[in-house]
């Protein structure tokens, strides 16, 4: 799945007031971590990950390893705060995928 333009803006406007969820810190980011992402997208679809200013990791880093070592989407970078999504697998969790715009 490849999300379109208006898809993202949909996904960034929701995110909009949302606080981040996880911190990336000293230790940067590690698979583990990126399974954590995971779990937590499975009932939420939508979050935030800050990257601390004591972290080794860019902003650009850490979306290139969370795209290729996961099935999330990284639909927008602010500064060092990363907005997640990830589509649920399960219908009663589906809040922000059942409401993404149809790609044409």
């Amino acid at each position: 799945m490849k999300l379109t333009g208006k898809q993202k803006r949909f996904l960034r406007a929701n995110a909009n007031d949302m606080s981040p969820l996880f911190q990336i810190g000293k230790n940067g980011l590690t698979v583990e971590m990126v399974k954590e992402f995971e779990d937590s997208l499975d009932n939420k679809e939508l979050m935030k990950v800050q990257l601390l200013q004591n972290t080794d990791v860019t902003t650009a880093e850490a979306k290139q390893f969370i795209e290729e070592n996961s099935d999330i989407y990284v639909v927008q970078t602010i500064g060092k705060v990363l907005v997640l999504f990830k589509p649920a697998t399960e219908e009663k969790y589906q809040y922000y995928s059942s409401k993404l715009p149809k790609s044409n």
